[in-house]
């Protein structure tokens, strides 16, 4: 006697009459190759009724990471990666006390141009 929500032993849930018609598995699709920077190859699959504004022209390249693009030709550059910086390179590009203060000053004019008056 089988109780509660325990299926029938042997048998699988939610299987049924469906195939893969009924799973959309049988729609007409369309393959759309990607070239990265490197020359790496992707191929993307997409239905075929699907409009041409909706089928991506730049995608992520799962083999190296970089951008990929549907012009052989004229492939995305390769990405820049920034050098990692040091607490001490950010302190040397930090400005002086007198830029600073012409920094606020200039904002502040801004804001009181367009407000009228700011309270000090």
């Amino acid at each position: 006697m089988v109780s509660g929500g325990s299926a029938i032993r042997g048998s699988r849930v939610g299987a049924g009459p469906m195939g893969e018609q009924d799973h959309g598995h049988h729609a007409d699709r369309i393959a759309i190759s990607y070239w990265d920077a490197l020359g790496n190859e992707t191929v993307r699959y997409f239905a075929a009724n699907l409009p041409e504004e909706e089928i991506p022209e730049i995608i992520d390249c799962p083999m190296s990471g970089l951008p990929a693009g549907r012009d052989r030709e004229n492939p995305p550059a390769v990405a820049k990666n920034e050098p990692y910086k040091t607490h001490l390179a950010y302190v040397k590009e930090r400005r002086t006390e007198e830029e600073a203060e012409a920094l606020l000053q200039e904002a502040l004019d801004k804001l009181r141009a367009r407000r009228g008056t700011v309270a000090s």
